[in-house]
């Protein structure tokens, strides 16, 4: 599914899933804020706000009809959602928690219709409503900021000391930015975008390889790494053995 042109600055991808009881629901380490539309049965659902996950969860698996997911991209949290992206680290919550009965009414207007591509059109128009108030204080020094230290340390895998030196600006700074307006600390996204960088590798190439092409130390700094944000080895998890599922928080 692709979202509409004048949101693509703020949504990065969204996905239509159709969850199967049979198998476990993995939720890998994201650095991205989602928002959710969860069908629940017939003529009900509803929407939900997945904040920055620090490492993975593994849930038993659920039957549901649909889920339409948006991702944002690092920083759209704040003009899409209206809420700093740090408060929802490691957390879901509804989105009438954030929106109220706006959130309401869009659950209801979602619940009328039958497609995914016309749930999708509907929540983007509700995100683009809203748009505007958000971006009523305007671009600044620091969105461009961001968006440089995103690039840098989701591509070149470059140290958070020399990337702060390289922009001018104080490791402090750069931490506060990241931990306000994607969630996380650099150094966390930086970990969680390697994790999951070998992810979408994982076969492609040998272990060692991977690790040096990612900006690993060696081959067991890369698995400690991935140890500890998914539970598991890279080879144990590529291998289907993951670890024991436990039920979603509330």
């Amino acid at each position: 599914m692709i979202p509409m042109p004048v949101l693509r600055p703020w949504i990065a991808d969204v996905t239509l899933m159709r969850p199967d009881g049979a198998r476990p629901i993995v939720h890998l380490p994201d650095a991205a804020t989602a928002l959710v539309y969860r069908r629940t049965g017939a003529g009900d659902g509803d929407l939900r706000v997945i904040g920055p996950r620090s490492r993975a969860s593994y849930n038993p698996g659920k039957d549901l009809p649909m889920c339409v997911r948006a991702r944002l991209r690092p920083g759209a949290a704040r003009p899409l959602l209206g809420v700093a992206a740090g408060e929802l680290r490691d957390r879901a919550v509804p989105l009438t928690d954030l929106w109220g009965g706006r959130a309401a009414r869009l659950e209801d207007r979602l619940n009328e219709l039958t497609g995914p591509d016309a749930i999708l059109r509907a929540i983007e128009r509700a995100l683009l409503d809203g748009l505007h108030d958000g971006l009523r204080d305007g671009a600044d020094a620091r969105d461009q900021l961001l968006r440089e230290a995103v690039e840098s340390l989701s591509t070149t895998g470059e140290r958070v000391a020399a990337l702060a030196r390289r922009l001018a600006v104080s490791e402090r700074h750069l931490r506060d930015l990241f931990t306000d307006r994607v969630g996380l600390p650099p150094k966390r996204f930086a970990r969680i975008q390697r994790v999951r960088t070998v992810l979408a590798r994982a076969g492609s190439a040998q272990w060692a390889g991977l690790a040096s092409d990612t900006g690993y130390y060696d081959q067991s700094h890369m698995t400690a790494d991935f140890h500890a944000l998914m539970g598991v080895s890279p080879a144990a998890f590529s291998a289907g053995r993951l670890p024991a599922s436990t039920p979603c928080a509330a």
